[in-house]
């Protein structure tokens, strides 16, 4: 007996020296001999299907609701229902007014390729002009609209405005799903989501219609391969950096490549996708990988072809644009290089068109009122906190890779390591650059504010983030783990019950008011126009006023608020000279060289009185025609003609010659252009 307990003592000694995990591991495998732990995978299983079902459901809600208080709150506002069809067209403003115009010229069509062919050869829209306004003002949008009202039968159960607006209100609930979806994934809680929906419907002011995918964002809007560029360039620093796998980086440049190849089809071979620094960057990027040399990491000749491959791609970028641009024709987007030069300081000019962009509120650089809303509904501190410990752990790992030190491949919560996830970093740089961009021109806000609410909202709904803070702080009177699960409970808790207390009654205001979309002045300009003027007139005057002619009237018009074709943009500097200091033979010429045979003097205009000096139209003809003494302290000439809005309402010689009033009201003088055989000085 004592020889065969001999071996059984021996056996329980080696036992004792067993470690902590072997213990662990010894306690789990007990554990899995019970049965209960067999139970555990589906309770596992049905927690994260809640989870995932309530965020879910969350994020539809989300966007339900939003598309239902952005209709509520149109409504309320434009008094929508209870107008005349002629009412409610003219609270669409500027190119909106064209746009809907198009729309509505497809439903009226006999079928949906007539109506394609009448828009992509549309000589009935501007005078002495045939446009492909598919191409031009990239319809697609309008075009699955009409095809969507038509096939579903809607024609018998709501009209076509209200089926447009309910589609733009409807893509806008999609837009904030999105929001609530990417924000959840990068934070893994949907409350993170939550809180970026309350954010962004609080900061509403500054919004975007945007797609989802790349390719039908390309169609919607033309300026998309510039947004898509600072895409790529993200992706590049992440890839020189290797914070992501090349692999993974070069699979969503070729998805570039396609879509950049399918547009240019769908598009009409649109010259302009050719010439785009994105094409240009992810051709270089492609080049450069064949050109890559297999070199062992970490070494220092590896670094070296890092900074070669860096520069490579760089020069090769810009030499491929430049080629690009030598031996495609192209004319597209001119005008904003022109304003970009202006806008920079690198140029200066007395152009009326480029002096009047630069003038518009949206190209200027952010006012102090849009920072002080930010700051009310504590979006923007708490941005720049998020902003500020991503971009500082980002630094952190990026020169861990530079000194060789290997990143873990699994981040847990106790590394407080928030800057190893590539998500992080690549929409920490995307945020920077659309930043940079929002702080020169204003009009990007609606780019970057939705961006900020997401990114916030992430960042303090993470645990990560704060853990990252107090392991940099090197907190040892809390445990930091717990501490940090608390804080990204508890903060957005308290962020939205402030935010609900503060707002979610003036949002109520703002539906429980009755506004009034008042413009009579316009109803009788637009009724006065289908009785009276005839089916071929052609009617010149202010961009704006024209877009809403041509909605409400559908008669012919001299020009269109669009401002990405030369030709276009050329017209509207000519007829806005009916604001300036010119003869009434030299505005007739004009005139009559588009064909116009009515003229609208707007008073808005003529008589203006602008906030901000030398931006308003009248004072930036001047300078165009050298009329006025310039601040620089050149002295120019003062014309002998007194400014023709002025001169023709009083009606003498020689602009009644030229000129016949027909019909006036407070706003708005309509005058039909005589047929004279010789001019009268």
């Amino acid at each position: 007996m004592a020889e065969e307990e001999g071996p059984t003592i021996e056996l329980r000694q080696r036992k004792k020296p067993k470690s902590s995990e072997n213990k662990e591991s010894a306690k789990e495998e007990k554990i899995n001999d019970t049965p209960v732990p067999e139970r555990a995978p589906k309770y596992i299983l049905f927690q994260r299907f809640a989870k995932i079902f309530i965020g879910c459901l969350a994020a539809v809600t989300s966007g339900m609701m939003y598309a239902l208080y952005l209709s509520a709150y149109h409504e309320r506002k434009f008094w929508f229902s209870n107008r005349q069809e002629l009412e409610r067209e003219i609270t669409f403003q500027g190119d909106s007014a064209i746009y809907y115009s198009y729309y509505k010229d497809m439903l009226k069509a006999p079928s949906f390729e007539r109506g394609v062919y009448e828009l992509t050869h549309n000589n009935k829209t501007v005078s002495l002009k045939t446009i492909n306004a598919v191409q031009q003002m990239s319809l697609y949008p309008e075009l699955m609209a009409s095809v969507l009202y038509q096939a579903t039968g809607s024609s018998e159960i709501i009209e076509p405005v209200y089926f447009y607006i309910g589609i733009v209100f409807g893509l806008q609930g999609i837009y904030v799903t999105a929001l609530f979806v990417t924000s959840w994934l990068m934070s893994g809680t949907w409350l993170a989501g939550m809180l970026t929906v309350a954010w962004f419907i609080i900061n509403r002011f500054c919004y975007l219609l945007m797609s989802a995918s790349t390719y039908t964002f390309m169609m919607v809007w033309e300026y998309s391969h510039y947004l898509l560029f600072l895409q790529a360039i993200s992706l590049f620093l992440l890839d020189s950096f290797s914070l992501e796998q090349s692999d993974k980086v070069h699979e969503v440049y070729k998805i570039y490549i396609f879509s950049l190849f399918l547009g240019y089809l769908l598009q009409f071979e649109n010259s302009a996708l050719l010439v785009s620094p994105l094409l240009s960057l992810v051709v270089a990027l492609m080049l450069a990988k064949c050109l890559q040399l297999n070199v062992k990491k970490g070494t220092f000749v590896a670094k070296i072809m890092k900074v070669i491959n860096f520069y490579l791609v760089c020069t090769l970028t810009v030499t491929l644009n430049i080629i690009m641009k030598m031996f495609v024709p192209h004319k597209e987007n001119g005008h904003m290089l022109k304003f970009l030069e202006v806008k920079f300081g690198l140029n200066m000019t007395k152009n009326f068109t480029m002096n009047w962009l630069l003038c518009q509120e949206s190209l200027q650089a952010p006012s102090q009122d849009f920072f002080l809303r930010l700051t009310q509904s504590s979006l923007l501190p708490f941005y720049i906190l998020v902003l500020i410990i991503c971009f500082l752990s980002m630094i952190q790992v990026i020169f861990r890779r530079i000194n060789d030190k290997s990143l873990k491949e699994t981040v847990t919560l106790e590394d407080g390591r928030i800057g190893e996830r590539p998500e992080i970093i690549y929409h920490v740089i995307h945020t920077i650059l659309l930043g940079s961009l929002a702080m020169i021109i204003e009009g990007l806000k609606y780019l970057w504010t939705p961006y900020v609410c997401m990114l916030a909202a992430f960042g303090v709904c993470s645990p990560e983030l704060w853990m990252t803070l107090f392991k940099w702080l090197r907190l040892r009177t809390v445990h930091p783990v717990l501490l940090a699960l608390i804080l990204s409970m508890a903060v957005p808790t308290i962020i939205g019950l402030s935010l609900w207390k503060e707002f979610f009654p003036r949002l109520m205001t703002e539906l429980m008011e009755l506004q009034e979309f008042y413009d009579p002045d316009t109803v009788e300009l637009m009724t006065w126009i289908k009785r009276q003027a005839p089916v071929a007139a052609v009617f010149a005057g202010s961009p704006q006023l024209m877009g809403v002619i041509k909605l409400c009237t559908g008669w012919m018009v001299t020009s269109l608020p669009l401002y990405n074709d030369d030709d276009l943009l050329k017209r509207n500097e000519n007829i806005y000279q009916i604001y300036s200091k010119r003869s009434a033979e030299d505005i007739y010429k004009i005139l009559t060289s588009y064909k116009a045979s009515y003229l609208i003097v707007e008073d808005a205009i003529c008589n203006e009185v602008g906030t901000m000096r030398g931006c308003r139209v009248k004072d930036l003809l001047d300078i165009a025609n050298g009329h006025v003494v310039c601040e620089e302290g050149d002295k120019l000439t003062y014309s002998k003609h007194g400014r023709f809005c002025h001169e023709v309402k009083i009606n003498y010689s020689p602009y009644v010659n030229y000129f016949t009033r027909v019909y006036w009201n407070r706003s708005y003088f309509v005058y039909k252009i005589n047929t004279v055989i010789s001019f009268q000085s």
